[in-house]
C-alpha cells in the first residue's frame, strides 16, 4: 500500500486542447502518463493537485474522468486554476455514480486519513495569478479558510498538505500560507502549477520546518511521486496499456 502524488494531467481527451501542442515535455505526454500511472496499484492512494482536465463542465470532461477512474485505487482530488469543470462535491459525486466512477474523492474544506497521516489541502492561491494587479481578496481570503478547516480536519494525525499553487517559490512568498503550515505542525507540502521555463522557480527542500515538493507532471517526468510506501509490491496489476484503452 502506497501513498502517491502528481498534479497538472492537462487531460483533453473529450476537447481539443491537448497539451503535446506545447511540444517538448508534453510530447506524446498521454503515453507517458499512462507508463507512469502504470506503478499504481488497487490498494495505493494517489493524490492529483490540480489542473486534471481542460473541459469547461462535467459533462465535457466524461472521457478525461474515465482515464483517471482507470487509475487503480483511491484517487484524491483537488481544485487546479484551470479546473472550470470544477463544481459542488455533490455534483461530482452524482456524475461519478451515474458513470460507473468508483473510489475518487474531493479535497475540499476536509481532509483524508493514509494510516497515521492526514492528507489536507486546497487549490492555494498568489498575487501574481491577477495580471492586473488588483488581488481578488476574496477568493484568497476563501482559500484560506478552506485550508485551514482542512487542517483542523486532520486533528492530531501527521499532517501532509497538497496544494495546487506553489506557496512560495523564486522571489514570491504566500506569508498568510506559510503560516498557517506552521501553525498546524505541517511537515511537508506539495504543490504543481509551474511548468516549462518557470521549474526554474521552484523552491523545494526544507525551509522553516517545513520540506517542499514540486510534482507537476512535466516536473516529475509524468510519474506520480511515492511518498510513503508500507510494503513491496511486486506487481500492481496495472499495466500502461490499460489506461491507453
Amino acid at each position: 500500500m502506497a501513498l502517491y502524488a502528481i498534479g497538472d494531467l492537462h487531460l483533453s481527451l473529450g476537447g481539443e486542447k491537448p497539451m503535446d501542442v506545447f511540444g517538448g515535455a508534453w510530447k506524446g505526454y498521454m503515453e507517458k502518463l499512462a507508463r507512469g500511472m502504470a506503478v499504481i496499484g488497487p490498494q495505493d492512494t494517489t493524490v492529483l493537485l490540480g489542473d486534471l482536465s481542460w473541459a469547461m463542465s462535467l459533462a465535457e470532461a466524461k472521457a478525461d474522468f474515465a482515464w483517471i477512474a482507470r487509475i487503480p485505487g483511491r484517487k484524491i482530488i483537488l481544485k487546479g486554476n484551470h479546473d472550470y469543470w470544477w463544481t459542488t462535491a455533490a455534483k461530482f459525486y452524482r456524475f461519478c455514480q451515474e458513470n460507473g466512477f468508483e473510489n475518487m474523492y474531493v479535497l475540499n474544506n476536509n481532509s483524508y486519513t493514509y494510516n497515521q497521516y492526514a492528507l489536507c489541502g486546497t487549490r492555494g492561491w498568489f498575487f501574481d495569478e491577477d495580471r492586473s494587479g488588483q488581488h481578488d481578496e476574496k477568493v484568497f481570503r476563501r482559500e484560506l479558510m478552506r485550508l485551514e478547516t482542512s487542517l483542523q480536519a486532520a486533528g492530531d494525525r501527521q499532517k501532509l498538505c497538497f496544494l495546487h499553487y506553489p506557496p512560495r517559490y523564486r522571489g514570491y512568498t504566500c506569508p498568510e500560507i506559510l503560516s498557517l503550515l506552521r501553525q498546524y505542525g505541517v511537515r511537508t507540502c506539495y504543490y504543481g502549477h509551474l511548468h516549462g521555463d518557470s521549474h526554474k522557480l521552484a523552491q523545494e527542500g526544507l525551509w522553516d520546518g517545513v520540506n517542499y515538493r514540486l510534482v507537476a507532471a512535466d516536473y516529475v517526468d509524468f510519474q506520480p511521486v511515492q511518498i510513503i510506501s508500507e510494503e513491496f509490491q511486486e506487481n500492481s496489476g496495472q499495466s500502461a496499456t490499460d489506461l491507453l484503452e
